[in-house]
């Protein structure tokens, strides 16, 4: 008698992996200001890494008092997921064993990976974007500056897009195959303009023709009736949703990344 014929598992892409698999936890990540816990996700053979935000961990906000963080979250991935740029790990809304959160696939990010500096100088060598002079104790500044990065800067027209009012250095995952990815977006996609970010440094200057391209793409996509549309309905509410139009509009039309407002503070605390 022949052994049967083995069905080879069926592929999946991360985000299925992270929406249908068994999700465990197995640690918590202590340094986070909401619930995060440290979990693996298992379908079959397959195993990653995750972090997982229960709803019921989140710390109510003044600012931001509609919706979730966690449906924040996963929104940012799926703009990012539709820039093309993927600079968000794959994220979704599932229940967990804390009820409904989000799931994102954890990226171990490259130790010694040089995004951020302080400097003595008064100008940015070559290769740098100055952000502001920062107090470095004891009556002394020192210059605030980031990479001149095409990863970075297409971040800094995705946190334009999605208004993240907390865009700090921790929030930085350079990955081992040379991606750049950014983490932490529950607070983002406000009615008003909370942009604060350390990636100022292209502030006022041109967007690249990449970047016009892609936006142009995106305001398609935002189209009332078009998909993403649709699964941002679910996400955040109509008025944060037609603020994201409004902030592609006027991307396009300035033809500039955005430069500080001055209503609130333009680098959130603390920066890393």
């Amino acid at each position: 008698m022949s052994a049967p014929e083995r069905i080879p598992p069926r592929s999946m892409t991360p985000a299925e992996l992270l929406a249908e698999g068994e999700l465990t936890v197995r640690g918590q990540i202590r340094d986070a200001s909401n619930a995060a816990l440290y979990c693996t996700v298992t379908y079959e053979d397959r195993e990653a890494a995750c972090v997982y935000k229960p709803v019921a961990g989140e710390r109510p906000l003044w600012d931001f008092p509609d919706g979730t963080l966690a449906a924040r979250e996963v929104a940012a991935y799926l703009v990012s997921e539709a820039t093309g740029w993927d600079l968000v790990p794959p994220t979704v809304l599932r229940d967990g064993p804390y009820g409904e959160g989000m799931v994102q696939l954890w990226i171990e990010a490259v130790p010694g990976a040089e995004l951020l500096a302080l400097v003595e100088d008064e100008e940015p060598a070559q290769g740098w974007k100055a952000i502001g002079l920062a107090d470095v104790g004891e009556g002394r500044t020192a210059l605030l500056v980031h990479a001149d990065d095409e990863r970075l800067r297409r971040l800094a027209v995705l946190d334009a897009v999605i208004n993240n009012a907390d865009r700090k250095g921790g929030h930085l995952l350079p990955a081992g195959d040379g991606r750049l990815y950014g983490i932490d977006h529950g607070v983002t996609f406000n009615v008003d303009d909370k942009l604060r970010t350390l990636l100022w440094g292209w502030a006022g200057e041109a967007l690249t023709e990449e970047a016009v391209t892609v936006l142009g793409g995106l305001k398609e996509r935002l189209r009332e009736g078009g998909a993403l549309a649709e699964c941002l309905a679910g996400l955040i509410t109509p008025a944060e949703l037609d603020a994201t139009r409004a902030r592609v509009d006027a991307l396009l039309t300035s033809g500039v990344h955005p430069e500080p407002g001055g209503e609130w503070p333009a680098i959130p605390w603390p920066p890393v």
